[in-house]
């Protein structure tokens, strides 16, 4: 175990919610990572391949149709996920705590309006968008809450008003590295004793044709079929998921006093940005592990987010091939590329697999994910952004 600094608080995981193209809640997930459960759809949006979101009934945590109908998909996505994390923490509904609860949020611009888009396109290859035009269109067919997209924020504001969580909020934009920073400051906090309890995590809606469009524009899809994330090689790309997480953190003096257990502890998180145009991210990743601190002893093991989009993947890789001697999983395999909901995901399904004492089993063709045969005491998150932002998340066990 790493040696923590005593002006620190502890930060323990207390509450978990998962819903991704797997199902939802911890044991359906834990179920379908164990039986190396897969849910991928090729044939929608083909070429390209989507991990979609498992049906969910949303009246189990938005019980208000009205509230319902004013979100778009990825908040109810987000929404729902933030309710299974209170409930698992067991704060659901108490609004003492949840009252001064801090939410710490990692956010997209959200869903378009594809009907309008389409209208303001058509209108124009047929000559008939005059001056104003465009302007007009967004003013009379957008809702408030659009700026094309959804605005990012507005994920924060349905938890609020949905489950009541009102302390200090924070909404974090930038991809994946959103998710590291939301996890990184919302740590700071509680360590720093600034905040007693946090709700940290993001959602991803990626059954989204705009969406597509817009990475295919970086030539960043999966196209050539699904793959495992190591065997994609040099013509891979990520396969976009959806999926909300939420976790809740605090202090270990305020889960002690309401008697909450932990499923682990988070005990690091640290980040940085890479001139990528200059460099290789390698050593940029060698740099954020000695950070960390982790051991690299028989007990820990590594989660990545990896999304299989070249070069950046084979970057990383080089990274993790100086660790072969420990366990490695790419959650992109199972879960897909969730981009903002990355991190958060790394997070929660390595304070999953120390609550459960063993790493889920390796899916990889490639032979760089092996086994683990002892049970995991440290598990560092890896995240690497499609195109920017990397970072690394100490979860440990609590002792």
């Amino acid at each position: 175990m790493t040696e923590r600094d005593a002006t620190k608080r502890e930060a323990w995981i207390t509450g978990i919610g998962i819903v991704s193209s797997l199902g939802e809640g911890l044991e359906a997930h834990w179920d379908a990572l164990q039986n190396k459960s897969m849910n991928v759809d090729t044939t929608s949006f083909a070429p390209y391949v989507v991990h979609p979101i498992a049906k969910l009934n949303y009246d189990l945590q938005i019980p208000k149709k009205g509230d319902q109908r004013q979100m778009e998909t990825w908040q109810r996505i987000g929404t729902y996920a933030a309710g299974l994390a209170l409930d698992s923490a067991g704060v659901k509904g108490n609004q003492d705590i949840l009252a001064r609860m801090d939410m710490v949020v990692a956010a997209s611009g959200g869903d378009r309006d594809l009907a309008v888009d389409s209208t303001i396109m058509n209108a124009d290859a047929r000559g008939n968008s005059p001056p104003g035009y465009f302007n007009e269109r967004l003013m009379s067919d957008l809702r408030p809450t659009l700026f094309l997209a959804q605005l990012s924020n507005l994920l924060a504001g349905n938890v609020a008003i949905v489950h009541g969580v009102t302390g200090s909020s924070r909404t974090f934009m930038g991809a994946e590295n959103a998710g590291a920073d939301a996890a990184k400051i919302a740590l700071a906090r509680i360590e720093a004793g600034q905040s007693e309890i946090a709700l940290i995590g993001s959602a991803h809606n990626c059954e989204r044709k705009d969406l597509l469009m817009l990475f295919e524009f970086g030539d960043y899809n999966l196209k050539s079929g699904y793959l495992p994330v190591w065997a994609r090689g040099e013509h891979g790309g990520f396969a976009l998921g959806s999926a909300g997480v939420f976790l809740v953190v605090e202090s270990k003096e305020h889960a002690q006093a309401r008697g909450a257990k932990p499923h682990a502890r988070l005990s690091k998180v640290v980040t940085d940005r890479a001139h990528r145009k200059r460099k290789s991210i390698t050593p940029t990743l060698d740099a954020l592990w000695t950070q960390i601190g982790a051991s690299s002893g028989a007990h820990t093991a590594i989660l990545t987010g990896a999304s299989g989009a070249n070069s950046v993947t084979t970057e990383e890789r080089a990274f993790l091939e100086k660790h072969r001697g420990m366990a490695i999983r790419a959650t992109g395999t199972a879960f897909g590329h969730t981009v903002e909901a990355q991190f958060p995901l790394g997070i929660a399904l390595a304070a999953l697999s120390i609550s459960h004492r063993k790493l889920f089993p390796a899916n990889d063709p490639t032979g760089l994910e092996v086994e683990m045969a002892t049970s995991p005491e440290q598990i560092v998150v890896v995240g690497a952004g499609h195109w920017s932002g990397e970072g690394m998340a100490l979860v440990e066990a609590v002792n």
